[in-house]
């Protein structure tokens, strides 16, 4: 006899079940029946999250030994860490979904799979590690804290421990970029360069405009995404104003103003040709980062073949001493 209820329930009912629990603001689990599509959208999102913390490592390791004080180098080898552990969640999360973390990495390697565009970006100064930590994970946590309610449940509770990692990545960015800002003219100098070189790239980390997004409507509804792109773009933008002030810094974004009738940032034209080159692998660091990431695979392989043969013989020995 059936012992379930997706056994004894037609595909209807557990549809009517699945959108039910969507609308009360439950979680969706591993076990529960959900729509293919809803579990594809989910592999596919939670792996380029995953992909993007693994090839986000790269632009700051590139500064690890190169970091003006061993107080800095501590600092950065505590965040790059911090990232690998990112990734690890999320291939985790998105492994619950029935794909391997295999196929997602090969899938990454081979480039079938998309990261955050942001990380296409060469760091060609140390003022690129305040800027990445200040605007990057910054717009990463305007993003991010909304997934810790993400309808699918180890989603958000992975979540849950990366905003809390990126908040302080943040942070500790912005104390870089003020010690720079408040530092000699050619200090000063080099955080503005700098700025001026992540401030747009940090804008089209949301995404497309709303009306060229073709994924965020249905993630919406069913409460994967909880604002849209450009909603959190506006968050992102109303915080960096002020700490623009407080780092003694100029906007790059000439055109910026405020609205008081709609209570929404006028932003200046993002280059959307930019974002979409980048996207189909023409970026400034493309073909750099997934080669790195392919060599760092197959360099492991002995790793992985070393791991599984100890795993293999542990089980062994615990079935001889039972």
């Amino acid at each position: 006899m059936p012992t379930t209820t997706e056994q004894v329930l037609t595909e209807e009912e557990q549809q009517a079940h699945f959108d039910a629990l969507i609308e009360a603001d439950q979680r969706i689990e591993p076990r529960d029946w959900m729509p293919e599509k809803y579990r594809k959208t989910l592999i596919r999102q939670i792996s380029q999250h995953a992909h993007s913390e693994i090839i986000g490592m790269q632009p700051e390791a590139n500064w690890i030994t190169r970091a003006p004080s061993l107080k800095r180098k501590a600092i950065l080898i505590a965040k790059v860490q911090d990232e690998a552990g990112h990734g690890l969640y999320l291939y985790s999360a998105a492994q619950t979904l029935g794909i391997s973390r295999e196929e997602m990495t090969d899938a990454l390697i081979e480039g079938r799979a998309r990261y955050s565009s942001i990380f296409n970006y060469h760091t060609p100064s140390w003022a690129d590690m305040g800027a990445i930590g200040w605007l990057v994970d910054g717009a990463a946590i305007c993003n991010q804290v909304p997934l810790c309610r993400a309808s699918y449940g180890p989603y958000g509770r992975a979540m849950v421990r990366i905003c809390k990692e990126e908040s302080f990545h943040q942070r500790q960015g912005f104390e870089i970029l003020y010690e720079l800002s408040h530092g000699t003219p050619e200090q000063k100098q080099m955080a503005q360069e700098s700025v001026n070189r992540w401030y747009w790239p940090s804008l089209m980390m949301f995404g497309p405009s709303d009306d060229a997004s073709p994924n965020s409507a249905q993630s919406m509804a069913w409460k994967i995404k909880r604002f849209s792109n450009d909603e959190l773009r506006q968050r992102f933008v109303g915080m960096c104003v002020p700490q623009f002030e407080a780092l003694g810094l100029e906007c790059p974004d000439k055109d910026l103003r405020y609205d008081e009738e709609t209570g929404k940032w006028i932003l200046g034209e993002i280059d959307w040709d930019e974002f979409n080159a980048i996207l189909d692998g023409r970026g400034p660091a493309n073909t750099d980062r997934i080669r790195n990431r392919r060599d760092a695979h197959e360099e492991g392989a002995w790793v992985r073949e070393a791991a599984v043969e100890y795993a293999r013989k542990q089980r062994e020995r615990q079935r001889f001493a039972a």
